[in-house]
C-alpha cells in the first residue's frame, strides 16, 4: 500500500467507527440508556439523552 492508500484506509476506518458510535447512541436513546466512558483511568457514565448537548 502506498501512502495515499493508507490514508484512505485510515479515513474509512474512522468513518465506520463514527457511524457505529452514532448508531449506538441512537439505540441507547431509544432504551433511555447510558454509555460508559473512561478518561485518565476514571470510568464515568453518561445518559445517552445528555449526549445531544455535547455531541
Amino acid at each position: 500500500m502506498n501512502e495515499q492508500e493508507v490514508r484512505e484506509f485510515e479515513e474509512s476506518i474512522l468513518r465506520g467507527a463514527n457511524i457505529a458510535f452514532q448508531r449506538l447512541v441512537v439505540q441507547k436513546k431509544k432504551e433511555d440508556g447510558e454509555l460508559a466512558f473512561s478518561r485518565n483511568g476514571h470510568v464515568f457514565r453518561v445518559k445517552a439523552s445528555d449526549l445531544d448537548k455535547v455531541y
